[in-house]
């Protein structure tokens, strides 16, 4: 740590799992990093009761102790660090009073020194920061990067910018170590982790310069008194607590109070597989009667709409899908001047002007959300942009999706109308190269342990599609079992589940359809969860998790390697002895699906065989 700084360490069961790692930031108002003095110290007992209706838990009962430390610098100015520390999860953030006796009442961090010190035997699932303005139509950062598994720490990342949240580290045989942050909103920027140095210190970074075409600064800036978002990290001796910490929400607020009940549950994507080409309204037509026949709530009509449908044709098809018992999601770009993008609608979520009157038109057709794309960055000004779209798609009854986009940080519990965000290299890229179908299980066998881990995942998946290209034939070809397409409706969590399904899929299997158990399950598999239980995995390797609907639980499992894999597993607190149970699994060879009920003879040793990249799930009656 730098002469004369402070810093902390965080131990668990008498095992190090940071060591000591600095503390502090620099600003335009003073340095707080160097020669600080604590000048005192406050504990007290912090609880919080609330209840979350679209993430991994519907009620929480948080406590923690709180430690609040004040820091002087050698300027007379103070901050403090305020701890909350729970059995598995330390949450911290930066207070900041208003300065030189009370005349300074604004504040620019224009770095930080807050650091993770890992010991140097870590190893790490980590994603590395992207260059900005770069690759497709440079849309670039998106937190759409390969990760990395297992692997050792390194002192430079990919591209040389860090890594960026959530981060996942195995501190050898010790334990694990997931950090993150949360309690984002327009105060500041979002950040990340910068490259290693030394032997395992991580310290945050600001944004790039270079994101949002370089607009904006890099640095936030907020009025005092104020306070940073909270960093938080989880700390475990298994991987439990990793899969259900509740970090991301226990220490943050509503922003805003909605009038409005919105409603979670299940849509059909024509884009994700019939791709631009779809974007007619004869083709959003067969999807709406697809989530009809599905019983599905919505139909997301993606990019070109405006172009290749129009408006009158959108108030055509809101009527249609209306009859049909279907409403509708509708994609925007969330700009233009940050990237070269020409799919429309552009312009129009930037702009309050538009933007309002863009949400004015859609309320009047009963429009029941919107999905918006391609964000420039982290900077300051573009969180400020998602909590302006959140907070006025609200005053118009509308839900909201984020694609090409920084990842949520406490937002479910923030804004009642947030639904989920992408970030995550997701399931378009299967219809984008043969190599992202090829490690697709590997990666699915990761997200519950770190990225779905930290808040919802608009991920898009469960393909019944052998190819990924409409009607079933050519393109890239889908490595992964019927079996692990079902058990990613569980294992990936978010309120709006916009499934990979095509009209295709209700052809007869003779036909390349897909098989009936798997479209009845597709059809009543829950998108929301009252509780989240680890049972068993490695992350990259395989995952097994039970989700509680109600009063019923589906436990589900998939399998990231290429060998068959066989598993005695506890599910001892989810069904009894004797209770009967309805498993759908693969064939060994992984190549057809099947649906049976079992009646369970010994709940604490359940065995189950999972196929190469392969999936199941067990799913218990209503009591």
């Amino acid at each position: 740590m730098p002469s004369g700084g402070v810093g902390y360490a965080v131990t668990y069961d008498g095992k190090r799992m940071l060591d000591a790692s600095p503390l502090g930031f620099v600003a335009n108002t003073g340095n707080f990093v160097d020669s600080l003095s604590i000048t005192g110290t406050e504990e007290r007992r912090y609880t919080d009761d609330y209840t979350l209706d679209r993430s991994k838990t519907a009620n929480v009962h948080y406590e923690a102790n709180e430690l609040r430390v004040n820091l002087a610098n050698n300027e007379g100015n103070s901050v403090d660090v305020l701890f909350r520390v729970s059995d598995n999860d330390v949450a911290f953030r930066y207070e900041v009073p208003r300065m030189n006796g009370g005349e300074t009442g604004s504040i620019v961090i224009e770095r930080e020194a807050t650091g993770f010190d890992f010991p140097s035997h870590t190893t790490v699932f980590m994603t590395p920061q992207s260059r900005p303005m770069v690759d497709w139509k440079r849309t670039k950062p998106s937190y759409e990067e390969k990760y990395q598994f297992d692997t050792p720490m390194t002192e430079a990342s990919q591209f040389g910018n860090g890594y960026t949240f959530p981060a996942l580290f195995r501190i050898g045989d010790d334990g694990w170590v997931l950090v993150s942050e949360t309690g984002l909103d327009r105060n500041y920027c979002g950040t990340r982790l910068g490259d290693m140095t030394g032997d395992g210190l991580y310290t945050i970074e600001m944004p790039m310069a270079g994101e949002n075409n370089g607009n904006g600064t890099s640095a936030p800036a907020f009025a005092l008194p104020g306070h940073t978002p909270w960093r938080t990290i989880t700390v475990a001796d298994n991987l439990a607590p990793i899969v259900e910490t509740t970090a991301p929400w226990d220490n943050v607020a509503p922003r805003f109070k909605s009038d409005n009940k919105y409603k979670y549950g299940k849509g059909t994507w024509s884009w994700i597989l019939w791709q631009d080409g779809s974007i007619n309204l004869e083709d959003q037509k067969r999807f709406v009667d697809l989530a009809a026949e599905m019983g599905y709530d919505y139909t997301l009509v993606d990019n070109w709409w405006d172009t290749n449908i129009g408006r009158e044709g959108i108030e055509e098809l809101v009527e249609y899908a209306r009859g049909k018992g279907v409403e509708l999601f509708l994609w925007y770009s969330s700009s233009g001047y940050w990237n070269d993008i020409v799919q429309g609608p552009t312009s129009r979520m930037d702009s309050p002007i538009a933007r309002k009157e863009e949400m004015r038109w859609m309320q009047r057709l009963g429009v029941k959300g919107i999905k918006v794309d391609f964000f420039g960055g982290d900077k300051q000004e573009t969180i400020r942009l998602y909590e302006d779209i959140l907070s006025d798609a609200d005053d118009h009854g509308l839900m909201v999706i984020f694609h090409g986009c920084t990842i949520p940080r406490g937002w479910e519990r923030m804004y009642p109308n947030y639904v989920g965000s992408e970030a995550v290299l997701a399931s378009e890229n299967n219809i984008f190269g043969q190599h992202h179908c090829d490690r697709e299980a590997q990666r699915s066998a990761l997200h519950p342990f770190c990225r779905n881990a930290i808040g919802c995942m608009e991920y898009g998946g469960s393909f019944l599609n052998r190819h990924m290209r409409k009607g079933n034939e050519g393109g890239n070809i889908r490595r992964t079992t019927d079996g692990h397409s079902l058990a990613t409706a569980v294992t990936f969590q978010n309120p709006i589940q916009n499934f990979a399904l095509a009209p295709e899929n209700l052809r007869p299997v003779s036909e390349g359809g897909a098989p009936e158990i798997a479209l009845d399950f597709m059809r009543r598999v829950p998108t929301t969860w009252d509780e989240t239980r680890f049972i068993d995995g490695y992350p990259g390797r395989y995952v097994v998790l039970a989700r509680r609907n109600g009063d019923k639980w589906y436990i589900a499992g998939t399998n990231g390697t290429g060998e068959a894999m066989k598993l005695d597993l506890d599910l001892s607190r989810f069904v009894g002895t004797g209770a009967t149970v309805t498993v759908t699994n693969d064939s060994p060879d992984g190549k057809e699906l099947s649906q049976k009920s079992v009646k369970v003879k010994n709940p604490a040793k359940f065995a189950v065989t999972i196929a190469a990249q392969g999936g199941f799930v067990v799913e218990s009656e209503k009591n």
